[in-house]
Protein backbone atom coordinates (compact mmCIF):
# COMPACT_ATOMS: atom_id res chain seq x y z
CA UNK A 1 0.00 0.00 0.00
CA UNK A 2 1.44 3.40 -1.09
CA UNK A 3 1.31 6.16 2.06
CA UNK A 4 1.41 10.09 0.97
CA UNK A 5 2.91 12.66 3.36
CA UNK A 6 1.87 15.91 3.16
CA UNK A 7 4.50 17.76 4.97
CA UNK A 8 4.59 21.06 6.41
CA UNK A 9 7.75 23.74 6.12
CA UNK A 10 9.46 24.35 9.70
CA UNK A 11 11.79 26.66 10.43
CA UNK A 12 14.11 24.49 12.04
CA UNK A 13 13.59 21.48 15.36
CA UNK A 14 12.33 23.66 17.78
CA UNK A 15 9.83 25.00 15.18
CA UNK A 16 8.46 21.44 14.47
CA UNK A 17 8.31 20.48 18.23
CA UNK A 18 5.95 23.77 19.00
CA UNK A 19 3.51 22.63 15.97
CA UNK A 20 3.98 18.98 17.28
CA UNK A 21 2.72 19.94 20.95
CA UNK A 22 0.01 22.21 19.39
CA UNK A 23 -1.26 19.54 17.61
CA UNK A 24 -1.22 17.21 20.46
CA UNK A 25 -2.68 19.80 22.89
CA UNK A 26 -0.50 18.76 25.89
CA UNK A 27 0.74 21.21 28.47
CA UNK A 28 4.41 22.26 27.35
CA UNK A 29 5.31 22.13 30.91
CA UNK A 30 4.77 18.58 31.38
CA UNK A 31 5.61 17.22 27.55
CA UNK A 32 5.26 13.08 26.88
CA UNK A 33 8.64 13.06 25.74
CA UNK A 34 7.49 9.39 24.67
CA UNK A 35 4.30 10.38 22.19
CA UNK A 36 6.38 13.35 20.81
CA UNK A 37 9.93 11.77 20.23
CA UNK A 38 8.28 9.00 17.99
CA UNK A 39 5.77 11.82 16.42
CA UNK A 40 9.07 13.63 15.75
CA UNK A 41 11.07 10.85 14.83
CA UNK A 42 8.60 9.97 12.21
CA UNK A 43 8.77 13.23 10.61
CA UNK A 44 12.65 13.31 10.65
CA UNK A 45 11.72 9.51 8.71
CA UNK A 46 9.36 10.85 6.29
CA UNK A 47 11.99 13.89 4.95
CA UNK A 48 14.95 10.87 4.76
CA UNK A 49 12.16 8.91 2.41
CA UNK A 50 11.07 12.07 0.62
CA UNK A 51 14.84 13.20 -0.25
CA UNK A 52 14.31 16.15 1.54
CA UNK A 53 17.63 17.97 3.06
CA UNK A 54 17.66 17.07 6.76
CA UNK A 55 19.51 19.65 8.21
CA UNK A 56 22.26 18.68 11.38
CA UNK A 57 19.80 20.77 13.55
CA UNK A 58 16.92 18.35 13.42
CA UNK A 59 19.55 14.99 14.07
CA UNK A 60 20.54 16.90 17.11
CA UNK A 61 17.14 17.84 18.28
CA UNK A 62 16.53 13.93 17.25
CA UNK A 63 19.17 12.62 19.22
CA UNK A 64 18.53 15.43 22.44
CA UNK A 65 14.76 13.47 22.04
CA UNK A 66 16.31 10.28 22.26
CA UNK A 67 18.41 10.91 25.03
CA UNK A 68 16.18 12.86 27.19
CA UNK A 69 13.43 9.62 26.38
CA UNK A 70 16.15 7.50 27.76
CA UNK A 71 16.77 9.19 30.96
CA UNK A 72 12.95 9.27 32.04
CA UNK A 73 12.79 5.37 31.52
CA UNK A 74 15.79 4.29 34.05
CA UNK A 75 14.82 3.84 37.38
CA UNK A 76 14.94 6.51 39.85
CA UNK A 77 18.01 5.58 42.30
CA UNK A 78 16.55 4.77 45.98
CA UNK A 79 17.23 7.69 48.27
CA UNK A 80 20.08 7.24 50.71
CA UNK A 81 19.69 8.74 54.02
CA UNK A 82 23.23 10.01 54.48
CA UNK A 83 24.63 11.99 57.13
CA UNK A 84 25.63 15.10 55.22
CA UNK A 85 23.31 16.51 52.40
CA UNK A 86 25.33 17.29 49.28
CA UNK A 87 25.83 13.36 49.13
CA UNK A 88 21.90 13.96 47.93
CA UNK A 89 21.14 13.66 44.44
CA UNK A 90 18.87 16.81 42.95
CA UNK A 91 15.96 15.07 41.47
CA UNK A 92 16.14 17.53 38.13
CA UNK A 93 13.58 16.67 35.10
CA UNK A 94 15.45 15.83 32.14
CA UNK A 95 13.02 17.82 29.72
CA UNK A 96 13.26 21.30 32.21
CA UNK A 97 16.16 22.89 29.63
CA UNK A 98 14.03 21.60 26.65
CA UNK A 99 11.01 23.37 27.98
CA UNK A 100 12.87 26.77 28.35
CA UNK A 101 14.25 26.42 25.20
CA UNK A 102 10.50 25.81 24.15
CA UNK A 103 8.66 28.88 26.29
CA UNK A 104 12.10 31.15 24.54
CA UNK A 105 11.41 30.32 21.03
CA UNK A 106 7.64 30.62 21.18
CA UNK A 107 8.05 33.76 22.63
CA UNK A 108 10.63 35.08 20.06
CA UNK A 109 7.81 33.49 17.27
CA UNK A 110 4.98 35.42 18.52
CA UNK A 111 6.90 38.62 18.42
CA UNK A 112 8.06 37.56 14.74
CA UNK A 113 4.21 37.02 13.72
CA UNK A 114 3.42 39.83 15.57
CA UNK A 115 5.68 42.21 13.17
CA UNK A 116 4.95 40.13 10.32
CA UNK A 117 1.06 41.22 10.48
CA UNK A 118 2.62 45.01 11.14
CA UNK A 119 4.97 44.71 7.85
CA UNK A 120 1.58 43.44 5.45
CA UNK A 121 -0.26 45.86 7.21
CA UNK A 122 2.54 48.93 6.39
CA UNK A 123 2.63 47.49 3.04
CA UNK A 124 -0.43 48.54 2.13
CA UNK A 125 -0.21 52.42 2.70
CA UNK A 126 1.28 54.53 0.35
CA UNK A 127 3.50 57.06 1.28
CA UNK A 128 5.44 59.83 -0.78
CA UNK A 129 8.11 62.51 0.07
CA UNK A 130 7.07 65.24 2.16
CA UNK A 131 6.59 68.59 1.17
CA UNK A 132 7.05 72.18 1.65
CA UNK A 133 3.81 73.11 3.15
CA UNK A 134 4.96 77.10 3.96
CA UNK A 135 3.05 78.35 1.48
CA UNK A 136 -0.28 77.03 2.87
CA UNK A 137 0.67 77.95 6.54
CA UNK A 138 -1.59 80.48 7.47
CA UNK A 139 -0.18 84.41 7.43
CA UNK A 140 -0.66 85.67 10.73
CA UNK A 141 -0.97 89.52 10.63
CA UNK A 142 0.75 91.14 13.12
CA UNK A 143 -1.43 93.91 15.37
CA UNK A 144 -1.41 97.31 14.91
CA UNK A 145 -2.14 98.55 17.82
CA UNK A 146 0.14 96.23 20.06
CA UNK A 147 2.04 97.76 22.75
CA UNK A 148 -0.45 100.06 23.05
CA UNK A 149 -2.49 101.15 26.09
CA UNK A 150 -6.06 102.31 26.42
CA UNK A 151 -4.43 105.97 27.59
CA UNK A 152 -2.57 106.26 24.12
CA UNK A 153 -6.16 105.46 22.26
CA UNK A 154 -7.73 108.24 23.90
CA UNK A 155 -4.94 110.48 22.91
CA UNK A 156 -5.03 109.63 19.34
CA UNK A 157 -8.90 109.94 19.54
CA UNK A 158 -8.93 113.48 20.82
CA UNK A 159 -6.32 114.58 18.47
CA UNK A 160 -8.29 113.21 15.58
CA UNK A 161 -11.04 115.23 16.85
CA UNK A 162 -9.55 118.55 17.39
CA UNK A 163 -8.50 117.89 13.76
CA UNK A 164 -12.03 117.32 12.15
CA UNK A 165 -12.73 120.56 14.35
CA UNK A 166 -10.37 122.77 12.66
CA UNK A 167 -11.59 121.21 9.63
CA UNK A 168 -15.27 121.30 9.43
CA UNK A 169 -14.56 125.45 10.16
CA UNK A 170 -15.76 127.69 6.86
CA UNK A 171 -13.36 130.40 5.84
CA UNK A 172 -15.07 132.55 4.16
CA UNK A 173 -12.53 134.98 1.39
CA UNK A 174 -13.44 138.28 0.48
CA UNK A 175 -12.25 139.25 -3.21
CA UNK A 176 -10.78 142.69 -3.26
CA UNK A 177 -11.48 143.71 -6.82
CA UNK A 178 -10.15 146.51 -8.75
CA UNK A 179 -11.77 147.66 -12.01
CA UNK A 180 -9.35 149.27 -14.59
CA UNK A 181 -11.39 152.17 -14.99
CA UNK A 182 -10.15 153.04 -11.12
CA UNK A 183 -6.73 152.01 -12.35
CA UNK A 184 -6.68 154.36 -15.13
CA UNK A 185 -7.97 157.16 -12.67
CA UNK A 186 -4.79 156.18 -10.70
CA UNK A 187 -2.49 156.56 -13.01
CA UNK A 188 -3.58 159.46 -14.06
CA UNK A 189 -3.20 160.84 -10.86
CA UNK A 190 -0.27 159.32 -10.14
CA UNK A 191 1.68 161.14 -13.65
CA UNK A 192 -0.20 164.32 -12.35
CA UNK A 193 2.13 164.54 -9.51
CA UNK A 194 5.25 162.76 -11.31
CA UNK A 195 5.27 165.64 -13.46
CA UNK A 196 3.85 163.46 -16.15
CA UNK A 197 6.43 160.78 -16.01
CA UNK A 198 7.14 157.80 -14.26
CA UNK A 199 8.99 154.15 -14.20
CA UNK A 200 6.56 150.92 -14.45
CA UNK A 201 8.63 149.50 -11.65
CA UNK A 202 7.71 152.31 -9.81
CA UNK A 203 3.56 151.87 -10.31
CA UNK A 204 3.73 148.68 -7.94
CA UNK A 205 4.20 148.81 -4.29
CA UNK A 206 6.28 145.49 -2.57
CA UNK A 207 3.49 143.27 -1.65
CA UNK A 208 1.11 144.05 -4.24
CA UNK A 209 -0.88 141.11 -5.85
CA UNK A 210 -0.92 139.61 -8.88
CA UNK A 211 -4.01 140.99 -10.03
CA UNK A 212 -3.08 144.46 -9.14
CA UNK A 213 -0.38 143.56 -11.61
CA UNK A 214 -2.91 142.35 -14.08
CA UNK A 215 -4.87 145.42 -13.81
CA UNK A 216 -2.57 148.00 -14.06
CA UNK A 217 -1.04 146.64 -17.48
CA UNK A 218 -4.69 146.76 -18.92
CA UNK A 219 -4.83 150.41 -17.65
CA UNK A 220 -1.69 151.03 -19.24
CA UNK A 221 -2.39 149.60 -22.79
CA UNK A 222 -5.88 151.27 -22.50
CA UNK A 223 -4.83 154.86 -21.77
CA UNK A 224 -2.16 154.29 -25.10
CA UNK A 225 -4.99 152.74 -27.16
CA UNK A 226 -6.27 156.35 -26.13
CA UNK A 227 -3.49 158.31 -27.08
CA UNK A 228 -2.92 159.60 -23.56
CA UNK A 229 0.23 158.33 -22.63
CA UNK A 230 3.34 157.23 -24.58
CA UNK A 231 5.73 154.39 -23.50
CA UNK A 232 9.61 153.38 -24.38
CA UNK A 233 12.99 152.21 -23.39
CA UNK A 234 16.49 153.82 -23.95
CA UNK A 235 17.98 150.34 -23.57
CA UNK A 236 16.94 146.47 -24.29
CA UNK A 237 15.85 145.27 -21.06
CA UNK A 238 15.53 148.74 -19.47
CA UNK A 239 12.96 149.69 -17.47
CA UNK A 240 9.65 151.32 -19.04
CA UNK A 241 9.18 154.43 -19.05
CA UNK A 242 5.61 155.78 -19.30
CA UNK A 243 5.10 159.70 -20.76
CA UNK A 244 1.99 161.44 -20.76
CA UNK A 245 1.49 163.21 -23.54
CA UNK A 246 1.35 166.93 -23.81
CA UNK A 247 -2.25 168.51 -23.29
CA UNK A 248 -3.59 165.13 -23.19
CA UNK A 249 -4.01 164.81 -19.51
CA UNK A 250 -4.74 168.32 -18.87
CA UNK A 251 -8.12 168.02 -20.97
CA UNK A 252 -9.65 165.71 -18.77
CA UNK A 253 -10.36 161.96 -19.00
CA UNK A 254 -13.53 160.19 -20.62
CA UNK A 255 -13.90 156.58 -18.98
CA UNK A 256 -17.50 156.18 -19.58
CA UNK A 257 -16.95 153.42 -22.75
CA UNK A 258 -14.84 151.67 -20.00
CA UNK A 259 -16.93 148.57 -17.91
CA UNK A 260 -14.01 146.54 -16.96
Amino acid sequence: MKMLYKLEVFEGPLDLLLHLIDKSEVDIYNIPIKDITEQYMSYVQAMHELELEVTSEFLVMAATLLAIKSKMLLPKPPVLDMEFDFYEEEDVDPRAELVQKLIEYRKYKAIADLLRDKEVERSLVFTREPEDLTPYTPQIQENPVKGLGVSDLMMAFQRTLRKMGHRNQVAKIRRDEISVKDRIVDIIELLQNKGGRVLFSKMFEKDCSREEIVVTFLAILELMKMKKIQCFQHRLFDDIVIQAKEGELSDGLSTDEIDY
